[in-house]
């Protein structure tokens, strides 16, 4: 029986590389705990392997490849799919994004990327890397830009965000690139494909002092949650850690305004902005 055809690293990929993963290991006759226990993996992260959360990573495609009788084919194309055009702490994150029912997300500095306009992003990244040629900060702003497709589905992914009030006062690219973000947010809230809530100032201390939260849900895969700061990120599976994330972001809630008084809050501020007012 021929092996399967390699992929194609733009459509899907760690989507179709888990289905493969998964046709592999079930004509070998493995349970997923089978397969992973000569790996020093659990099962449960065999199953986030199948259903695309997370990245399968060249050294353990090898082994793959090894225990399973596939030739090579889990080593080249999970080297073909290393080369992503997200940074390196950020990469596993966006691509489990991609495949998540429900994102979940506090922001405390910036508007979530999933919700920036491209001036924005740009705005972003070159006080990031002010010495940087044009065209990779074009780069940059697309890979971002293309991220946020996945809001072209009206329903799939829920997307949840809380904004710290820090979010909406810091004038990121001056006032007009303010207005125009913040309209673009409230553009999402008010046509329901979104759920935003401002944490004010006068919250005072809150559960999530220490950073950014974002938590993701998946279809047939446990739930994970990413932390991040300076040049690294994390993508946390232990489900105590989850749960603990989980609880953070539900007390957040707590403390926010409401989805409508947020919104009544966002359009005023970007009108601020709007009128050229620089720390509305």
């Amino acid at each position: 029986m021929p092996g399967p055809k390699d992929l194609d690293p733009s459509s899907s990929p760690r989507a179709l590389l888990g289905a493969e993963l998964r046709h592999a290991r079930e004509r070998k006759g493995l349970s997923q705990a089978d397969l992973g226990e000569p790996l020093f993996v659990s099962g449960s992260f065999i199953g986030q392997l199948e259903a695309g959360t997370r990245r399968m990573h060249v050294e353990l495609a090898v082994q793959l490849d090894e225990i399973l009788g596939t030739n090579g084919f889990f080593t080249r194309n999970c080297t073909a799919l290393a080369r992503s055009r997200y940074p390196d702490h950020f990469a596993e994150a966006a691509e489990a994004e991609a495949v998540a029912t429900a994102i979940r997300e506090y922001a405390q500095l910036l508007i979530p990327g999933l919700l920036q306009t491209s001036a924005y992003a740009e705005a972003v990244f070159r006080a990031y890397k002010p010495t940087a040629p044009d065209t990779e900060i074009a780069e940059l702003v697309t890979a971002r830009l293309q991220r946020a497709c996945l809001l072209d589905d009206p329903t799939t992914p829920l997307l949840w965000a809380i904004l710290d009030e820090a979010v909406l006062r810091r004038p990121v690219g001056g006032g007009p690139v303010m207005s125009e973000a913040l309209d673009h947010v409230a553009e999402l809230a008010r046509g329901h494909r979104v759920i935003v809530q401002v944490l004010p100032f006068a919250a005072g201390a809150h559960a999530a002092l220490t950073g950014p939260l974002k938590l993701m849900d998946f279809e047939d895969a446990p739930s994970l949650s990413f932390v991040e700061g300076p040049d690294m990120g994390k993508l946390l599976d232990d489900p105590a850690t989850v749960k603990r994330h989980t609880l953070t972001f539900n007390l957040l809630q707590a403390s926010a305004h409401s989805p409508q008084d947020s919104l009544a809050l966002i359009e005023s501020v970007a009108q601020d902005y709007g009128h050229g007012e620089e720390h509305p």
